[in-house]
């Protein structure tokens, strides 16, 4: 599988990176369903007999479940993959999150996680939401997570979730090596600013989400949303509700004689779509089974034709026109 330098560090990601949301299990408002842990680690050691080189996670995944069951993969694989995890969300014992970027929280944090993990050292260590009306925390947590690196703790320090003039002020303290937006066919907020900024500044961008939480696959109908898990988050999102919902799902099948063109399948083409996009390093792709990662990880391998690209955003101007679809928004 190809793979793509991340920014200013020497980490060379695979184009599909491993994603870990999915296998969260219930009980934590992020859910996305009852989860077989024996599928998850199954997945993880199918991913690296497939090439993926890279896991990106985070504490509040499960509330400490996603990171514990990656720490169990990784140590029946001959070698240790690039590990990305996160910080600055918080739960309580009622499993009530909010965030956090005080020294005190971002040490303890990034403690927690090497034990979770089983691991020295966190590869990529992201903030996973910044802290809109404080400022000042940001940049405390984010300078700690500096220390962190001096420390031998941690190698290399990235966000998620930022915009443009937090990226910037960030960046005086220390070097931003990557950000982690959302975006696929149908969040596209992130190519106004945020991909040209990373690319100027040579920020890596790992983008989550290119599946649009298994809408862009083909394998949803109106009436599989309707049967998911009153656990699963989705249910509660726009994009999983009418208008959003049919427009997206119209959509979709417009572009899977695209797809079937190129004997690819939607999954594929939808990842593929955000990889072209050369500010992009990788695209972080949900797995909860050894499956889903044999269909997807191909997708890393697949440069589109420029005559793929115009027709998508043929296709892709309709859907706008009709749906208007609101920004991303945390669910956690």
């Amino acid at each position: 599988m190809q793979k793509r330098k991340l920014g200013n560090s020497d980490l060379y990601l695979t184009t599909v990176g491993f994603g870990t949301w999915g296998m969260s299990g219930t009980g934590w408002r992020g859910s996305w369903g009852p989860q077989d842990d024996n599928d998850s680690i199954n997945a993880i050691i199918r991913a690296y007999e497939l090439g993926v080189n890279w896991i990106d996670t985070a504490p509040v995944y499960g509330l400490g479940h996603s990171e514990e069951i990656v720490g169990k993969a990784i140590k029946q694989l001959p070698e240790r993959p690039i590990i990305a995890t996160k910080l600055a969300l918080r739960w309580d014992d009622q499993g009530n999150i909010t965030r956090c970027l005080k020294k005190e929280s971002v040490r303890e944090e990034a403690e927690n996680s090497l034990k979770r993990l089983g691991i020295d050292v966190i590869d990529l260590y992201q903030i996973h939401w910044p802290i809109d009306d404080n400022i000042d925390e940001v940049l405390e947590g984010w300078a700690t997570m500096a220390e962190l690196i001096k420390e031998g703790k941690v190698r290399y320090i990235g966000v998620s979730n930022f915009n443009v003039e937090l990226l910037e002020k960030i960046s005086k303290i220390h070097p931003v090596t990557s950000l982690q937006p959302q975006y696929s066919m149908i969040k596209r907020e992130v190519e106004k600013e945020l991909l040209p900024y990373c690319g100027k500044n040579n920020i890596g961008v790992v983008c989550y989400s290119p599946m649009a939480k298994g809408l862009l696959t083909g394998a949803f109908s109106k009436e599989r949303v309707e049967k998911l898990s009153d656990e699963d988050h989705r249910k509660r999102t726009p994009d999983f509700q009418d208008p959003l919902l049919s427009n997206t799902l119209e959509m979709v099948e417009k572009l899977r004689p695209i797809a079937e063109r190129n004997g690819r399948t939607l999954s594929q083409l939808a990842i593929a779509w955000v990889l072209r996009r050369p500010e992009v390093t990788a695209a972080i792709v949900g797995v909860r089974r050894p499956s889903q990662i044999e269909e997807t990880a191909p997708a890393g391998d697949w440069n589109l034709s420029d005559e793929d690209i115009a027709d998508i955003q043929i296709i892709l101007e309709e859907y706008e026109r009709k749906s208007a679809a609101p920004p991303a928004k945390s669910v956690l």
